[in-house]
């Protein structure tokens, strides 16, 4: 068994115990956890003198929201990759997420060792998608493609191809990466692109949405 290439991990939770834990769970993995705290904007700050590879970050904080958290994070540290944890399919607010920036999302149900894979995928770009965030993306692609009176491209709304929407559409379906890129005859790699392509374009949108309300509000002089 080969060794994991140690990752630097900061873990926002407000749980005690079940932050402990993860913290745990990463240092016996051969992780490196540069920072530990139950507060967003406290991760905000010492985010840039901790200099995490990835965030693990929990949804719901008390002091402040899960977007808000990582747009400060991204704003702090714009390399840094975030897992986000929920302990439910929030929708909306997962969603939201995702648009600003998360790589990735996973429930706080899952096994230690998906976890663990999870954080190692992350750190390398990769996007975690657990069923239930393929099918909303897809979903938000599709509303966003059938606002009336937007040609495609005129107002920034993203498309995707033909092959982002099928290769979502089966992990939407529960498939892995690896078996996605069997049925269809593609790399491995290939099927990550796309994946993270969508993602991508979500990201991108949400810029554009941000840019075209600070317009509107007068918030660009």
């Amino acid at each position: 068994m080969g060794e994991i290439e140690a990752v630097r991990v900061m873990v926002v939770d407000d749980h005690p115990m079940w932050r402990d834990g993860v913290a745990r769970d990463l240092t016996e993995a051969g992780h490196l956890v540069v920072a530990t705290t139950g507060e967003g904007r406290q991760a905000v700050r010492i985010a840039p003198a901790a200099r995490p590879d990835v965030v693990v970050l929990d949804l719901h904080l008390p002091d402040a929201g899960g977007v808000e958290v990582i747009r400060g994070l991204r704003a702090a540290l714009p390399e840094v990759r975030v897992l986000m944890l929920s302990a439910s399919g929030e929708e909306q607010d997962v969603l939201e997420a995702v648009k600003a920036g998360a790589t990735g999302y996973l429930l706080k149900s899952a096994a230690a060792a998906e976890f663990l894979d999870a954080v190692g995928r992350t750190a390398r770009g990769e996007a975690v998608f657990t069923p239930g965030l393929a099918g909303l993306v897809l979903g938000e692609y599709r509303r966003l493609a059938a606002r009336p009176g937007t040609p495609a491209g005129d107002d920034g709304t993203p498309r995707l191809t033909e092959r982002e929407t099928e290769v979502l559409r089966l992990v939407a379906k529960g498939l892995s990466y690896k078996q996605i890129a069997a049925r269809l005859g593609l790399s491995h790699r290939t099927v990550q692109n796309h994946v993270q392509n969508t993602l991508g374009k979500l990201h991108l949108h949400n810029r554009v949405e941000l840019t075209r309300y600070a317009i509107s509000q007068g918030l660009d002089d």
